[in-house]
């Protein structure tokens, strides 16, 4: 009885050789897919909250299984449905159209997302430097990475144009849970003050902080010229939010005591 009525639908056929049949088979697998997909990404979410893991991570295991479940669905078309080659060829064609026309920085942003969520030159919760953005990483998804700047913006940078940049991260000691920061900043003066002063400055100033750090904070001269000496500060933090706020004290702190110094000179 099966038999004959799937002889029957196989035989009645709708357009170009394509049977009823086969219109069948790939409306159900393309509901299961679909179905699959739903209850899939569910579990995964629910198990990456479980377990604490990384939205990075996360993201990556969603896509991985949503292109998996893809293949299988194309794999069951091609075995099942009995669809002509012609249609796929058809639709491989247009599907090469429509990338022909898509955007190359779409497509080049998408290998850079699938990229970074493989190399992990970052984590969520880092702090680094992307080209001129400074800031905490607060998310990585397939298309952008998301950071929490100093002044308290977010902002979100293509990431094809994060992987065109220089990338600092200031994870300086990766032991778990003892995470440790080393930011480093610059500081500039002119002539009008001895270096001898310059580092009796930073020397009271950062004592006045090292409760607050886990390593003292340092300093080097990076540069002098005619005109100013730069100096290069490495500041070590266990929370990258406490950049925010230490950053802001110690420079003005330092200013304010180099200031002191000119006008008694």
């Amino acid at each position: 009885m099966l038999d004959q009525l799937l002889s029957y639908l196989d035989s009645i056929k709708i357009y170009d050789g394509v049977s009823l049949l086969s219109m069948l088979w790939i409306t159900i697998i393309a509901v299961v897919a679909l179905v699959l997909e739903r209850l899939v990404v569910r579990y995964i979410r629910r198990f990456a909250k479980k377990a604490r893991l990384k939205p990075e991570v996360t993201n990556g295991m969603v896509l991985t299984f949503r292109l998996l479940i893809l293949i299988g669905a194309l794999a069951s078309l091609t075995r099942l449905s009995g669809v002509p080659t012609d249609w796929f060829l058809a639709f491989s064609a247009l599907g090469g159209a429509a990338v022909g026309f898509a955007s190359q920085q779409t497509i080049g942003n998408f290998v850079a997302g699938l990229y970074l969520l493989a190399t992990r030159p970052f984590k969520v919760g880092d702090l680094v430097r992307i080209g001129t953005v400074e800031g905490i990483v607060q998310e990585v998804t397939i298309n952008y990475t998301k950071v929490l700047t100093i002044s308290n913006n977010l902002v979100s940078i293509i990431n094809l144009n994060v992987l065109q940049r220089d990338i600092t991260n200031f994870l300086y000691e990766n032991n778990e849970p003892k995470e440790i920061y080393c930011y480093t900043f610059e500081i500039a003066f002119d002539h009008s003050v001895s270096a001898t002063e310059i580092d009796e400055i930073f020397s009271a100033v950062f004592e006045q902080h090292t409760n607050k750090v886990p390593r003292k904070t340092e300093c080097m001269i990076l540069r002098s010229g005619a005109f100013e000496r730069v100096y290069m500060i490495y500041l070590y933090v266990k929370h990258p939010e406490d950049v925010f706020t230490l950053r802001p004290q110690i420079t003005e702190e330092v200013f304010k005591r180099w200031d002191r110094k000119r006008a008694k000179d």
